[in-house]
């Protein structure tokens, strides 16, 4: 079947061009719904409007600066009384308006800023401290919100019930149907009179509007899981200080005049000032597509909201916030651009369309087949210029049939049911601490055939403690904190000062007072390792900043793999953490990499995470290759790495340098082999997951948490970023965030992604054996006998039975171990695949075996002849046998190639509620809607070979099981 499919049908599970997603939605030019089938896809004319925004702000821009020394005579020419404060700004007790501000932060006016008094003057003017913040009160906060806005973009409102039936009666079919049930209506009262002439035409609209809901019910409760996935995804914290208390807030709670810390990593979370800080590049490229990072300083204050922290630390003015911002308005629009559609999802759109377009050709065929029939009789009968409304109503019939072919014959469930899986994984996953930010990632994890892992937070906890130092050749174990107390009365005073100067300073973690008053140390876990040992030394953090000038700082990032400070001492002359260095040291320069005094090593001791060599085991057993990434030294990377079960005897060790040098054909022989790379560089990181996925083709998974993991996250095909140590840059680059930033949950999400590709395989066959049953079954019945045994309110009820239904029960159930012991798809497997191939053909002949049996002989076998309704009893044993067939084959579907099917069945409750509602509205429509489906009450007897026949499908799905493949 896929290899039917052209490469058009073939989208990247990440980055697809969209030309790429136009092409295949421009095969689907005749869909049956398109709001449904198209509505969980990416929104190409949001995208393009958003591009366009992005390019219309870059040229504002780039005017503004070439602009601006031309209007110079006329900005100098300003007075600050040109500016008037609104009443009601004045009345709030703030002396500046959130239009004014805009304009001086978006506009990058320095004249204008400089008029207001500079940074300071903005701060005093919106009535905050630079120092403490904003203060905690909560009616001074609303009423700054009243004036100043809130600080979240606007999103469309969430969708109505009412929406989601209007959207599903936009189906062609059921729009032509309720045409066929409208003139039945009419050519049935006309001739036989109400209610007797009114009951099939009523029939198909009940079984219209029974779709209908159930489709709507289901489309709406999807809808609200992906609005809370959302809300979920949009959790973003920032490190902010009010009424002197540092503490983390959620970005939607800023307002302008909030003092907001940004570091390396960090997303702009709103347009303000700079007040404070060294070395900080911002990378503007989100916004306005230029590459180049920007420095922002003293001279250049002015922050936008959406771009990134590249370099640098400092403390941001927050002076305007959310739908003001260029960035509220960009994600106003993006927003409504919506998650690219998965290949699953694409591929099963092409399997529908081309099952569709099969379909459309066996209902013409059964129509005009019917219709041939009807002709030829009336023919035989001479009454062929001869039409009463009998013959019409009869007509109308075929025609319904062939349009509910149609219906049947189309699986437009197949590309909503892959959404529907993949809804309720990633809902099921956020429970496992896993947030899935692109939909595609779910699908893609379970097809990984290599994981490259850091080392640090990942398979380690994450906590970190200062355990040995060396300090003045004095070697001591650091069990204790009166151990520290201990080696501080051993060393000289001199040292002890440098070495907490050093401690203090050169460092880009902070101690601090939180709301509850109490002493919290924050920073990266090796920062907040050696603070603690300082504070445990007997070292004062505050006291010590307030002690040193700071000349210059560049902050650690993986590339340099250190940190710098130049400190100005009071007795002249420069240090630079390590060293003391000769005068003439100038801010612009950057600060010496060598050279350096020694003052002191310690050892810093990150335990191997609980769990992890059994998750890695678990791995290697699904065919998953782990390898590790650090940035560690060869000898802590190969004691963690032996220690987690990832460095075998017959695996390399490789260092960064050493694997940078190797040649094209070097890597080719090395690259399988690696399993531990240390002392790598961001680059060495991205260079091998690209080898891996397109020299030796494997689906790779890459974890990271700093700014220069992006590419590597980018590069992937899933980017895992870690929750609690991750930065917002490796977060936005990243396909799903680990919240727990454990190795254990990346197995999880595995095993998750490898759950929803073999659900959405288990509900692609039961689907697709309906679809072969019902189409050979009428289309065969239509030319064979001149008649179809199901009705058009039968097929509307199997189709709701094997859409909407079967899609709840088999594409929601959850992972079992036995996944992680086979070996992943990778990145070429068939998803439709052989043993599927057997399952359908293997059941769809037993199905139409039994119905044509029925057929031929059921009158005889359930003795009907000489009943007056023996045809209308056949049929609805036929129909009620049919729909048997079909419930017992989706308890088949549960497992594909294991002979226990019902293993762990009452543990999904979904399934169980979809099956027994399924069995229960089947006895309400044979035993009391005949009138209305054109059926009539069975016999206990007659019950009981329909159940028995359906079940007979179980041991045939046995015997199909045993057939080698």
């Amino acid at each position: 079947m896929e290899s039917l499919l052209s490469d058009k049908w073939d989208v990247k599970a990440k980055h697809s061009s969209s030309e790429a997603l136009q092409r295949w939605r421009d095969l689907c030019r005749v869909v049956k719904n398109p709001k449904r089938r198209f509505r969980f896809t990416a929104n190409l004319s949001k995208r393009d409007e958003a591009a366009a925004m992005r390019k219309t702000y870059q040229e504002k821009l780039r005017i503004v600066v070439l602009v601006s020394q031309a209007a110079l005579h006329f900005v100098k020419g300003m007075q600050l009384g040109d500016y008037t404060v609104p009443k009601e700004v004045q009345a709030a007790g703030f002396q500046i308006c959130a239009d004014e501000l805009g304009s001086i932060v978006e506009a990058h006016d320095v004249k204008k800023l400089k008029l207001h008094d500079g940074v300071s003057g903005i701060a005093e003017k919106l009535a905050t401290n630079a120092s403490d913040g904003l203060s905690t009160d909560a009616e001074a906060l609303n009423r700054r919100q009243e004036i100043y806005g809130i600080n979240k973009f606007q999103e469309s409102k969430a969708r109505s019930f009412w929406v989601f039936v209007w959207e599903a009666l936009q189906d062609m079919t059921l729009m032509i149907l309720a045409v066929c049930a409208l003139v039945s209506l009419v050519i049935g009262i006309a001739t036989e009179g109400w209610p007797k002439g009114a009951h099939d035409g009523l029939g198909i609209v009940a079984s219209i509007l029974l779709v209908v809901f159930v489709t709507a019910t289901s489309d709406y409760r999807q809808s609200l899981q992906f609005r809370d996935l959302d809300k979920e995804k949009k959790k973003i914290s920032i490190q902010v200080t009010r009424n002197g208390c540092r503490q983390k807030m959620s970005i939607y709670e800023l307002l302008p005049g909030d003092i907001v810390h940004l570091a390396i990593g960090d997303q702009v979370p709103a347009d303000g000032l700079f007040l404070s800080g060294f070395s900080v590049l911002i990378d503007e490229s989100s916004l306005t597509g230029e590459s180049e990072p920007v420095i922002v300083n003293a001279e250049n204050p002015f922050l936008l909201s959406g771009t990134k922290v590249q370099d640098g630390a400092c403390k941001m003015l927050v002076t305007t916030v959310g739908m003001r911002t260029q960035w509220g308005k960009l994600m106003a629009t993006l927003s409504e651009g919506g998650d690219d559609e998965t290949p699953l999802q694409v591929k099963l759109n092409g399997v529908a369309t081309l099952i569709g377009k099969i379909g459309l050709i066996f209902a013409v065929v059964t129509f005009a087949v019917l219709v041939w029939k009807m002709v030829s009789q009336k023919w035989l009968m001479g009454t062929t210029f001869s039409w009463s409304g009998d013959d019409a109503l009869e007509l109308l019939e075929y025609f319904a049939i062939a349009v509910t072919i149609v219906v049947v014959a189309v699986p437009e469930g197949l590309p909503l049911a892959v959404t529907l899986s993949l809804a309720f994984a990633m809902k099921k996953m956020m429970n496992d601490k896993a947030l899935v930010r692109h939909l595609a990632a779910c699908e893609t994890m379970g097809s990984a055939t290599s994981i490259c892992s850091d080392k640090t937070g990942t398979l380690t906890t994450n906590h970190m403690t200062v355990v040995k130092s060396c300090i003045c050749m004095n070697v001591k174990e650091l069990s204790t904190p009166d151990d520290a107390y201990d080696l501080r009365s051993e060393l000289p005073e001199s040292v002890v000062k440098i070495l907490l100067q050093s401690i203090f300073n050169n460092t880009g973690g902070e101690v601090v007072v939180n709301k509850d008053g109490k002493r919290e140390i924050l920073g990266t876990p090796t920062e907040m390792a050696i603070l603690e040992f300082g504070l445990s030394l007997g070292g004062d953090f505050h006291m010590e900043r307030r002690a040193s000038k700071v000349v210059k700082v560049e902050p650690f990032n993986s590339t340099k793999k250190r940190m710098g400070i130049v400190l100005e001492l009071t007795k002249g002359g420069l240090r630079a953490h390590t060293k003391e260095l000769e005068n003439g040291f100038s801010a612009e320069d950057n600060i010496p990499a060598s050279g350096y005094t020694c003052i002191g090593i310690v050892g810093i001791k990150d335990p191997v995470r609980p769990g992890v060599r059994e998750s890695v085991a678990l791995c290697r057993s699904a065919g998953v290759t782990v390898r590790m990434v650090t940035g560690d030294n060869i000898n802590t990377a190969k004691a963690i790495a032996r220690e987690c079960g990832i460095l075998t005897d017959d695996g390399i060790a490789i260092e960064g340098p050493v694997f940078r040098e190797k040649s094209l054909e070097e890597l080719l022989e090395l690259i399988p082999k690696i399993q531990v790379m240390a002392r790598s560089s961001p680059l060495d990181k991205h260079t091998l997951v690209k080898h891996l996925r397109t020299t030796f083709n494997e689906v790779v998974a890459v974890t990271g948490d700093g700014t220069n993991d992006a590419p590597a996250l980018h590069e992937a095909d899933i980017g895992l970023a870690m929750g609690i140590a991750g930065t917002e840059v490796a977060k936005e680059s990243a396909d799903v965030i680990i919240m727990d930033d454990n190795f254990s949950t990346i197995v999880t999400v595995a095993k998750w992604g490898r759950s929803v590709y073999v659900n959405i395989q288990k509900f692609v066959q039961f689907q697709l054996t309906v679809n072969i049953v019902a189409l050979v079954v009428n289309f065969s019945s239509a030319c064979l006998t001149g008649s179809a045994p199901l009705t058009a309110v039968q097929l509307l009820w199997v189709n709701m039975i094997m859409d909407t239904l079967g899609a709840l029960a088999l594409a929601t159930e959850p992972p079992t171990e036995k996944l992680m012991k086979k070996s992943p798809v990778g990145r070429k497997g068939n998803f439709i695949s052989a043993v599927m191939w057997r399952n359908i053909l293997g059941q769809s002949l037993y199905q139409f075996l039994v119905i044509w049996f029925l057929q031929a002989y059921g009158k005889t076998f359930f003795r009907l002849h000489g009943c007056s309704d023996s045809d209308l009893i056949l049929n609805t044993i036929i129909f009620n046998t049919f729909v048997f067939c079909q419930l017992f084959n989706e308890v088949n579907s549960r497992e594909m190639e294991k002979v226990n099917v019902l293993k762990g069945i009452l543990n999904n409750y979904v399934f169980v509620s979809v099956l027994g509602s399924t069995v229960l509205f089947q006895i309400i429509i044979i035993e009391y809607l005949g009138t209305f489906a054109n059926t009539t009450p069975l016999t206990l007897m007659q019950w009981l070979v329909c159940v028995f026949i359906g079940f007979l499908g179980m041991p045939i799905a046995v015997v199909l099981k045993l057939i080698p493949l």
